[in-house]
């Protein structure tokens, strides 16, 4: 944390300017950020990983940390970033607070977007100091994942506290803060999920149809397209909308899914539940006319058989 934001003489809950820093799971995040720490000053001094890919993620993004078992990351490091997947958190938090491994005034982070800071209440009470720091990104546990921080949301949840040292934390990792009170981190993460994991499973269903449909390149056609309807959303919503659901052409949606059943039987159910969600936002936010709204609603809630 710079020391322009810090105070020059910090209590328990401002941590000095440079700290070391631990990973507790090696997975595509945490050496991430490590790393983006260190570009910001701070001395990333362990790492904790079991798999292969893991050990490989830690050489490439933190080269010469050493990698050790999770109680010696707490035992070497101020800042300790707990990123391991979300069923994983309560159960380590629990663990490395009972094993002692925890020392009081230790700010202990973790990046689930699922749990605010109140899954870290077995470390607290240890006299951790817990934060929640979510990345809204996509990792890929390469280099290139440091680059993407860059202008990133996160999604933070702290006590009063320590909200100070948390935006100074995500402003050096090249972050947004945004805040996200406790009870609201459960939303916040199914907002992301939706749009963000959710996408990758419709872009890469549409490749498969186009390679079917004989498209030799789906990736360039869909580029521009999505690219488009991406910017037009995130600047105008529901008004963004087109094709033939927000249209009501009923017989061209009927054709589509029956060409599905037909060549791609497992795309259906996807098709029919995203068509009925569309054409309710088209609905509701004027763009599809009642009186067209009749049979498209019918297509698509017989999935479309005759």
């Amino acid at each position: 944390m710079n020391a322009h934001i810090l105070p020059e003489h910090p209590s328990p809950q401002d941590r000095p300017a440079r700290l070391t820093v631990g990973v507790v799971g090696a997975g595509r995040v945490g050496p991430a950020l490590a790393a983006a720490l260190r570009l910001a000053g701070h001395r990333p001094v362990a790492v904790s990983g079991v798999s292969d890919a893991s050990v490989r993620r830690a050489a490439a993004l933190l080269p010469e940390v050493p990698v050790v078992p999770p109680a010696e990351v707490l035992a070497r490091a101020e800042l300790v970033l707990l990123t391991v997947p979300d069923d994983a958190l309560p159960g380590l938090v629990a663990g490395l607070a009972e094993t002692g491994a925890v020392r009081p005034g230790q700010l202990l982070v973790h990046t689930s977007g699922r749990y605010g800071t109140a899954v870290l209440d077995p470390a607290r009470r240890a006299g951790a100091l817990p934060l929640a720091l979510h990345p809204a990104m996509t990792f890929t546990g390469t280099p290139v994942d440091v680059d993407r921080l860059a202008g990133c949301s996160f999604g933070v949840t702290a006590p009063e506290e320590l909200r100070l040292a948390a935006e100074a934390l995500v402003i050096e990792m090249g972050g947004e803060p945004e805040w996200i009170a406790e009870e609201a981190r459960p939303l916040y993460h199914a907002a992301l999920a939706l749009g963000a994991n959710h996408l990758v499973t419709l872009v890469a269903q549409a490749m498969d149809l186009l390679r079917t449909a004989g498209v030799s390149a789906p990736d360039r056609m869909l580029g521009p397209l999505l690219g488009a309807a991406l910017d037009n959303v995130l600047r105008s919503g529901d008004a963004a909308l087109t094709g033939p659901v927000a249209r009501g052409d009923a017989g061209t949606v009927a054709a589509h899914i029956a060409e599905l059943r037909t060549h791609a039987p497992q795309a259906v159910a996807g098709y029919l539940a995203m068509a009925r969600t569309t054409a309710d936002r088209a609905l509701a936010a004027g763009l599809l006319k009642p009186e067209l709204a009749e049979d498209l609603l019918g297509v698509l809630s017989d999935g479309g058989r005759p």
